[in-house]
């Protein structure tokens, strides 16, 4: 269900009306480009179900899913254009354009390009734990993350987000991890690690299917090299690699998970959505305590696990969460 995962902190949480969320997810409902557009972006069916419902409720957990289109122009096609276009004016006017005059003529020449160019879609996942007070966002790239989010604020109105930080930076525990050769309790190093020295030259040192468990690793520690990324599992249920940026990237859901799943629905969206946020809801927090737990901003603005918690059972919609 998630590949890779960015997690948020919920600050402020005031639900709409159910009436004004449907209408809301409506107006936002993802269309495909038009000729000369560029890109779209609109809510889509978690489901996949054609005309199904925008907004998923499983077990309490809230999913969303984002559609995104885009339609690139090769940029070769527009500079063999552009200039081609430009000796023509220079020709004709004994001028070259440059300045405002060249960029009015690049944009031209994208805008006549655009429908013939291909679209490409991508889908992001959206999973909201109002009891835990915690965003996932399913990208492996905070930039996209930061795009999904603002949709999510535009989208609910009271909604008000921070990354998840924590007291140790990713790269410290990390260090610490390899060198002591000891994992944080509840989770094993894997076999995967990135080191990059932290300088104009990033130097970077890679492994690959290696064990990490050598002094070699710690030795480029002690030059300098920071992990930026280490492959790690969860009590042998989930494995994972975690970046320097706090991203979860390669989330697997491990054998002994979905081996004790009950039967399965034909469209088995429910036993994802639930098996999945099942085993994130107590990785995600044995993984913040694993950084030192959770850093409290100036103000002692309180961290997400410590928030007012929402009455189970409530809708999304109902205001419940103060």
């Amino acid at each position: 269900m998630f590949k890779n995962a960015i997690a948020y902190r919920i600050d402020q949480w005031e639900p709409p009306t159910q009436s004004t969320i449907e209408q809301r997810l409506d107006a936002a409902r993802f269309a495909e480009c038009g000729a000369t557009q560029p890109e779209s972006a609109g809510w889509v069916e978690p489901r996949g179900e054609k005309h199904g419902v925008l907004l998923e409720s499983v077990g309490g957990q809230l999913i969303l899913k984002l559609c995104t289109e885009s339609k690139p122009v090769p940029s070769g096609v527009v500079k063999t254009q552009l200039e081609a276009q430009l000796d023509r004016i220079e020709a004709q006017t004994g001028r070259r354009p440059k300045g405002k005059a060249k960029r009015e003529v690049k944009e031209q020449i994208v805008h006549d390009l655009l429908p013939r160019a291909f679209p490409k879609r991508a889908s992001t996942l959206v999973w909201l734990d109002l009891a835990a007070r915690f965003v996932l966002i399913g990208a492996a790239s905070p930039k996209k993350a930061d795009a999904v989010v603002t949709r999510l604020v535009d989208l609910f109105g009271g909604l008000r987000l921070s990354p998840l930080q924590t007291t140790l930076s990713p790269a410290t525990a990390m260090s610490a991890w390899l060198s002591d050769k000891e994992a944080p309790a509840g989770f094993s190093i894997d076999r995967e690690c990135e080191l990059k020295q932290p300088d104009s030259e990033k130097a970077a040192v890679r492994y690959a299917r290696h064990t990490l468990d050598i002094d070699e690793v710690g030795q480029h520690i002690q030059q300098g090299k920071l992990p930026t990324q280490l492959a790690l599992t969860w009590n042998s249920r989930v494995s994972f690699v975690l970046t320097d940026a706090l991203v979860l990237k390669k989330i697997k859901l491990l054998d002994v998970v979905l081996e004790n799943t009950g039967p399965v629905a034909e469209d088995g969206f429910d036993a994802d959505v639930a098996i999945t946020t099942g085993e994130l809801q107590h990785l995600l927090p044995a993984l913040i305590d694993a950084l030192g737990g959770p850093l409290v901003m100036d103000g002692g603005v309180p961290p997400a696990a410590e928030a007012a918690p929402v009455v189970p059972g409530t809708p999304p919609w109902e205001d419940a969460a103060a």
